[in-house]
């Protein structure tokens, strides 16, 4: 079905990666969802709880009531993970999440890519839907598939995501934003 859909999109215009203000990957934002991934046949879902400042991060990942299974902070100094009350640091998110939680939390794009923005250190292919939002973007690997916004307006928020790469899948719901 996701083939199909995305056939229906096959005359969306690609386009070279946009420049972009420095300081869009700055503006601070939260929001609350749901995340699954899908890895070596292995799939896990969690809540989710993003909290960006700045170059600071911190993602929460819940259980099903709302308890936390995971904390991952994360600024320009290193990133730390907590579960089950251990404490694990890395230089950044992907190397820490893939040697802890099994899978590879590619954090310094998904900063910008659930704001349906190209990061800005590397080359992006994006196309665009009919109302000019993202609807596929491509860059450092990964292919993200943007399923559902807010609104139909151009600058509208991603509410539904889905990160792919090497057989590797990442599902984002989002049910709620706050945009600071």
């Amino acid at each position: 079905m996701l083939l199909a859909l995305l056939g229906g999109c096959a005359s969306s215009k690609v386009e070279p990666l946009e420049t972009r203000p420095a300081q869009a990957a700055q503006a601070p934002f939260a929001f609350n969802g749901r995340v699954a991934t899908k890895h070596d046949d292995k799939s896990t879902s969690a809540g989710v709880r993003w909290t960006h400042r700045g170059a600071a991060d911190e993602i929460l990942l819940l259980a099903p009531l709302g308890q936390t299974v995971a904390r991952i902070k994360g600024d320009a100094q290193g990133v730390v993970l907590e579960t089950n009350g251990k404490y694990y640091a890395a230089k950044d998110a992907e190397t820490l999440t893939e040697q802890v939680l099994g899978w590879h939390l590619p954090m310094s794009g998904l900063r910008y890519w659930v704001l349906a923005l190209p990061a800005d250190h590397s080359e992006a292919e994006i196309e665009r839907g009919a109302h000019g939002q993202f609807k596929v973007l491509r860059q450092d690997g990964w292919e993200i598939h943007y399923l559902r916004y807010a609104t139909e307006a151009p600058d509208s928020l991603p509410l539904r995501l889905t990160l792919q790469r090497d057989g590797m899948e990442i599902k984002l719901f989002i049910d709620e934003w706050e945009m600071q």
